[in-house]
């Protein structure tokens, strides 16, 4: 241990920041109190581990990754950071000694609105995993105020509310106001030619948003290196325009102060109106100029006099999907215009730089920008990419004489009654790798969002599986499993996750089968307790917890789980069925504020839930709950209570999933399609250790070639799915709001429904009754649960990142001397 690490080290930290950081007295601490004040002693140890570290990074001349993304979801830091650092049992008596408990101090933290979902998840991951490697890697991002939203329920339906996480959630982030950039925005462009009479265009008159960086410390295991993640708020010039202001217009002059101040409000906000794109493609463009300008700053610092064809030997550039694909026209605009770098040569750099990670095989998903609106707010920018695409197409077009059809599907903009721009084609143009997040996406990134592509450059096309890492969750959520493995096999495993395997034997002992079991069955009780508070409804731990926890969307196939609790709510009380063991089902997971269908999803859910858990006849053998607000601190005490991990997004849909992989590693048995890293995670822990149904992507999509989809003709065949359906349109589960939902019928037995619903039905329920059947044999469900957890290795983010390190950034570690 740390000489500054023990408790009585703590202590006099923790008494110093209640005198002279909060000016309180130390005798008598809230647990609010405590928090602060352990944070503030957490981030000293922190900011001297960021100066050593940058110190390092610095002698050796390091390649330096920077990590773009529009989602940052680090959930909670202190806990997470005081496990890592190995103070957190010597805090948990420093609280003792205050007479406050350690799980409430840590409880007066909120999660930290940076994002929405897996995108974020997995960039927090990196992150982590980067600082574990000792990679110089560093995340960019916006410091939002409020995030997406809080999740509320009023009468079964999603309310969104401000989250304000930032008041109570401060006292890690480092200010670097004297790091402050100037980005502009809007103007027009003079055609003007230089003096030697080629053309030169200057982009004038633009308005001017300051980038404020605030840093956030990223500590790899141990704490011997500890990097960042760089957020930056956005700012208006000057505090009030003092012309506007003397003139007397008061109210404009603040209105001009708002507008600035809104690009870093909120995560995402609605686009569907043309205001809400252009504040959308500002924040896109915010994040990516603050970020641009901040590493070239700091390769001009590090590199003086050096030329910026060695640019891509200092720097790799990731863009986290498509949100910071603009990074290929800014960087060009900046060699370009501000550094006088010929185009060709700034092309060169620009594709040796940036790389892209694709997120989704949805076409609709694929960001793309009105040319009127880009031209409006970045004009120059416009101005750049036509000229990428005159170009690429030329080559094309050297490559495929005469064929018009190629040149239409991958250029970068697309025709029609309005012109848009196709932002995944420009990262791809303008990028040295792509890769898909699991080895199905990858193949199909290839085969079916962008053939063409993938025959001109079948090099740049990569694929580099998603990982989650260790120290999240396992080690700061699930600690008593942390520990029972560490007692069994060493604790070599929290940075190297490949070394669970050695526990695979111990499934064999029943000491340990009999302890695995009795710390699942703690953690149920602790996820009840938070499912009773957030919900007033009572579960029980004995009952075997089917958990589908996810963002909510049509392709994830939420409604499919929900017209399976049908069927087994009226097997049980039509048919009188008693199934072999109680179920709960839990449903957690958030709703973009615009997707109307899945809003209504969650309204169907607590429909049910309402239903279902009031009928005596259900007591003791099915229970529905949904929990709302679903965040990383919530997912930490999710995935280590879980016994069935619903992953049954359609075949084909699901790039990766991380969340199927947080599960499995604690020991959750996966109930998924082949879709994803389902499939992965099946070769690597065994078909016996999952349960697979459905039809695969290759099979759907031979479905719609000999004729489509058509579920009427299920409907008509099967009896259950008739049944289920009929009760959905009969207002049984919703009497005090007839018709409500009757859309569910016509959704699923329309011949447009693409995520094939009721084709999977029949075998998903056969599933879902193996593993409630198996989960009644405690002895092979202990089996089948440690198998999983010794198997998960492969999909550390430890993993991922080397695997990026090598095939895209050409990044190598600097771990600490000694």
């Amino acid at each position: 241990m740390n000489q500054y690490d023990t408790p009585e080290a703590i202590a006099a930290r923790v008494r110093h920041h209640m005198l002279c950081t909060l000016g309180k007295s130390p005798d008598k601490l809230t647990e609010n109190d405590l928090y602060l004040a352990l944070s503030y002693t957490v981030r000293d140890r922190l900011a001297e581990g960021m100066v050593e570290t940058a110190a390092r990074y610095e002698r050796t001349d390091a390649k330096r990754v920077y990590y773009l993304s529009m989602e940052f979801l680090i959930g909670r830091s202190l806990q997470k950071n005081l496990y890592v650092l190995g103070m957190y049992e010597s805090c948990k008596k420093v609280a003792k000694s205050f007479g406050l408990s350690m799980e409430a101090v840590c409880d007066e933290e909120p999660d930290a609105a940076l994002g929405n979902g897996g995108l974020g998840r997995l960039a927090a991951c990196y992150l982590d995993s980067m600082a574990t490697l000792a990679l110089p890697g560093f995340g960019y991002g916006i410091h939002y105020d409020y995030g997406l939203f809080r999740q509320d329920i009023q009468n079964g339906y999603q309310v969104e509310k401000p989250d304000h996480w930032q008041s109570a959630a401060g006292t890690l982030h480092v200010e670097r106001a004297d790091q402050a950039m100037v980005i502009p925005l809007y103007g027009k462009i003079d055609h003007a030619e230089d003096r030697w009479g080629n053309y030169n265009p200057m982009w004038m008159d633009w308005n001017v948003v300051i980038g404020v960086p605030y840093d956030i410390p990223i500590p790899g295991y141990g704490g011997r290196s500890v990097n960042y993640l760089r957020l930056f708020t956005a700012r208006p010039s000057t505090d009030f325009d003092i012309k506007i202001f003397n003139q007397g217009d008061y109210l404009r002059a603040v209105e001009q102060k708002i507008s600035s101040e809104k690009i870093s409000k909120i995560l995402y906000p609605q686009d569907k109106l043309y205001s809400g794109k252009e504040l959308r493609l500002t924040q896109e463009y915010f994040l990516t100029a603050c970020a641009l300008r901040d590493i070239m700053r700091g390769f001009l610092a590090r590199h003086p006099g050096r030329g910026f064809a060695h640019f891509p030997d200092h720097a790799a550039i990731q863009l986290n999907d498509t949100h910071p694909a603009l990074a290929v026209a800014e960087l060009m605009r900046m060699l370009v215009d501000e550094h006088w770098v010929d185009w060709e040569a700034a092309w060169d750099i620009t594709t040796k730089t940036i790389s892209y990670t694709n997120h989704t095989l949805l076409p609709e998903a694929l960001e793309k920008w009105p040319v009127d609106l880009m031209q409006n707010v970045l004009p120059r920018h416009m101005q750049i990419i036509f000229e990428i695409n005159r170009r690429f197409l030329d080559s094309v077009a050297e490559i495929h004489p005469g064929d018009e059809g190629i040149l239409s599907r991958t250029s970068l903009i697309e025709e029609g009654e309005e012109k848009q721009v196709r932002m995944a084609n420009l990262a791809i143009v303008g990028s040295r790798r792509v890769n898909g997040v699991s080895k199905l996406h990858s193949e199909l990134l290839k085969t079916r969002l962008v053939p063409d592509f993938a025959r001109l450059w079948p090099e740049k096309f990569v694929n580099v599986t998603n990982g989650i890492t260790p120290r999240r969750f396992l080690l700061t959520a699930n600690p008593e499993l942390c520990a029972l493995a560490r007692k069994a096999v060493g604790g070599g495993f929290i940075s190297d996750m490949a070394l669970l395997k050695k526990i695979e034997p111990m499934a064999e002992d029943p000491a340990f089968r009999d302890e695995y079991l009795a710390i699942r069955r703690r953690n149920k009780e602790k996820l009840s307790k938070v499912i009773f508070e957030a919900t007033l409804i009572t579960v029980d731990p004995d009952s075997l917890f089917d958990i589908q926890a996810k963002r909510i969307h049509e392709y994830k196939r939420q409604l499919l789980n929900a017209l399976a609790v049908v069927a087994e709510y009226l097997a049980i009380v039509e048919d009188g069925q008693v199934p072999p063991a109680p179920r709960t089902c839990i449903f957690a997971g958030k709703a973009a504020p615009g997707y109307r269908t899945a809003k209504d999803i969650i309204k169907l859910i607590h429909c049910l839930a309402d239903t279902i858990n009031r009928d005596k006849r259900t007591k003791g053998a099915l229970r529905v709950v949904f929990v709302p607000d679903f965040r990383v601190t919530l997912a930490e005490r999710m995935v280590c209570a879980t016994d069935v991990s619903e992953q049954i997004s359609t075949a084909g849909y699901e790039a990766s999933g991380t969340g199927n992989m947080k599960f499995a590693l604690n020991g959750a048995l996966t109930l998924g399609t082949l879709d994803g890293a389902n499939i992965e995670i099946m070769q690597k822990v065994g078909k016996e250790n999952v349960y697979i149904f459905g039809r695969t992507a290759e099979e759907l999509a031979l479905m719609e070639e000999k004729g489509g989809y058509h579920p009427i003709e299920l409907y008509n065949q099967d009896a259950e799915v008739r049944r289920a359906l009929d009760a959905l349109r009969s207002d049984r589960f919703n009497p005090a709001e007839p018709g409500l939902l009757a859309w569910i019928s016509h959704y699923l037995l329309s011949d447009h429904d693409k995520y094939f619903h009721l084709a999977d039905f029949p075998d998903y329920r056969e599933a879902r009754f193996a593993s409630l059947k198996d989960f009644t044999d405690k002895v092979t469900w202990a089996k089948k649960g440690i198998m999983n957890t010794a198997r998960m290795g492969y999909f550390s983010s430890d993993r991922s990142i080397l695997q990026y390190a090598e095939r895209i950034w050409g990044a190598t570690l600097v771990p600490p001397e000694g």
